[in-house]
C-alpha cells in the first residue's frame, strides 16, 4: 500500500469521532436557520444535561486559549454502557485542533493498552479507567500516559446510537462484508437500517478480519448518515427528539458558549486531517491479554501532539 493510500485509509477510519460532536455539526450546518425556540432548546440541553465538568481540567485556562485561538486537545470517548453497567471506553481518541494552521490530528489509543490507572495506583487496560472512575479517571489516565494536558472531553454512549438513528428516521449504509449479528442479517450492498439494526451493525467486531478498524468504518457510515439526516430539513423538524437523545447519552465539560466558539473559530481546522493509531505488541499477563506500547512509541505520540500545540 502506498503512503497516499495509507493516509486516505487513515482519514476514512478517523471520521467516526463526529458522533461525539454531533451538536457542533448541527450548529454549523443550521446557522441562522433555527428559530429562537430551537436555539433555546439546544442551549438548554447542552448546559443542563450534557455539561459535566471534571476537576482535572482547568476550564478557565481553556477559555483563555479559545479566546486567543490557540490549539486545543480534546479526549473523545466512545463508551458502551448498558443498564446497570457503567461499561468501558471502547474508543479513545485524542483530537488536537489547530485553527491557525487549518489542521487537526486524531491519535487513537488502543483500548487494551496497558498503563497505570491514575487514582487506582496499579496498571491495567487503559479503557478500564472509565469503568473504575468514569470520565474523570479517563482524562487523568490519558493525560498521564501521554504527558499532555487536555482541554475538553466528550463522551458518547453507544447505546444512544440506536435512539439517534430512530430519531432521524433511519440511515442508509453500504456494507462490504456480509455477516450476521444476533437476529440481524447484513448482506453486502446498500442497506437501510433502523435503530436496533444500526446498533447491531456497528457492534460486530469478531467476524471482521479488520477487527476494530472494520467496526470503526461501520460506525463512521452510520454516524455520517445521522448527521446527513439531522442536517436536512426533516431533521431540523426533529431537533427536539435528537437533543433528547443527546441529553441522555452525551457528557462533556464544554458548555454551549464554548461549543459555539469552536463551531465558528475552529471550523477551519477540519480542512486538513491527520490520524494515527498507536502501536504496540500483544502479550498475556496472568492470562489476560494486553497491548504493551513501547516507551519510544509513547514519546513519539507525545511529540506529535506537542508539535500541533506549538
Amino acid at each position: 500500500m502506498s503512503r497516499k493510500e495509507q493516509k486516505m485509509k487513515q482519514r476514512k477510519k478517523g471520521r467516526w469521532w463526529k458522533i461525539t460532536l454531533l451538536v457542533i455539526a448541527l450548529l454549523i450546518v443550521g446557522g441562522g436557520a433555527y428559530a429562537y425556540s430551537i436555539f433555546h432548546n439546544v442551549k438548554s440541553t447542552v448546559d443542563n444535561k450534557l455539561h459535566n465538568p471534571v476537576s482535572s481540567i482547568d476550564t478557565e485556562l481553556t477559555k483563555k486559549k479559545i479566546e486567543k485561538k490557540k490549539p486545543l486537545n480534546i479526549l473523545l470517548l466512545g463508551v458502551d454502557e448498558r443498564e446497570d453497567d457503567r461499561g468501558r471506553s471502547d474508543t479513545m481518541i485524542v483530537l488536537t485542533l489547530d485553527p491557525n494552521n487549518d489542521r487537526m490530528q486524531m491519535v487513537s489509543i488502543p483500548r487494551d493498552t496497558r498503563t497505570k490507572i491514575i487514582g487506582k495506583g496499579f496498571s491495567d487496560k487503559i479503557n478500564h479507567s472509565y469503568a473504575f472512575g468514569g470520565s474523570e479517571m479517563s482524562v487523568k489516565t490519558v493525560e498521564s500516559f501521554l504527558d499532555i494536558e487536555l482541554d475538553y472531553y466528550v463522551r458518547m454512549n453507544m447505546e444512544g446510537l440506536a435512539q439517534l438513528v430512530s430519531a432521524v428516521g433511519g440511515v442508509t449504509v453500504n456494507n462490504d462484508l456480509a455477516f450476521t449479528n444476533g437476529s440481524y442479517e447484513f448482506p453486502k450492498g446498500e442497506l437501510h437500517l433502523g435503530g436496533q439494526e444500526a446498533l447491531a451493525f456497528v457492534r460486530m467486531r469478531k467476524q471482521d478480519p479488520q477487527g476494530d478498524a472494520g467496526r470503526n468504518e461501520r460506525q463512521r457510515q452510520v454516524i455520517e448518515g445521522i448527521i446527513e439526516k439531522g442536517a436536512s430539513f426533516g431533521g431540523v423538524n426533529k431537533i427536539g427528539d435528537i437533543m433528547d437523545v443527546l441529553g441522555n447519552n452525551v457528557s462533556t465539560n464544554m458548555n454551549f458558549a464554548a461549543m459555539r466558539m469552536l463551531a465558528t473559530d475552529y471550523r477551519s481546522a477540519r480542512k486538513n486531517t491527520e490520524t494515527y493509531q498507536m502501536k504496540g505488541n500483544g502479550t498475556r499477563i496472568d492470562g489476560i491479554y494486553y497491548l504493551q506500547v513501547p516507551d519510544q512509541e509513547v514519546q513519539k505520540v507525545h511529540q506529535m501532539i506537542k508539535e500541533y500545540n506549538s
